[in-house]
């Protein structure tokens, strides 16, 4: 089974077991690791940005215009800035690394 590791912000790395054509928020979920995804994957907030290791990057499928407009709202955005909803797990994604931001900003609770 492919494998994917977090990295949280202090650093900690935590790999975790990503089965295939889970989304890489899903898995965080499973694992219980503190990835928000407040709108449950259904491209409504930033809640699950992650930010995805520079090699893993291009291997990802390009994001969609509601992704990259969600993203425009993510707390600490960088040119690899993903929603981690919007990655699906593949055998070519195994051993990905994504880490997770210092904070996330939620809007429906932000206002």
């Amino acid at each position: 089974m492919p494998k994917m590791t977090f990295i949280a912000p202090d650093g900690t790395k935590t790999e975790v077991e990503a089965p295939l054509g889970l989304s890489v928020l899903e898995i965080a979920h499973k694992n219980k690791i503190d990835l928000e995804g407040s709108c449950e994957g259904s491209l409504a907030c930033s809640t699950c940005h992650v930010i995805v290791e520079d090699k893993d990057f291009d291997m990802l499928d390009e994001p969609k215009e509601e992704e990259e407009d969600m993203l425009d709202l993510a707390f600490g955005l960088t040119h690899t800035s993903r929603l981690g909803c919007q990655i699906r797990m593949t055998e070519e994604l195994d051993g990905l690394t994504v880490t997770l931001p210092a904070a996330t900003r939620n809007m429906a609770v932000d206002k």
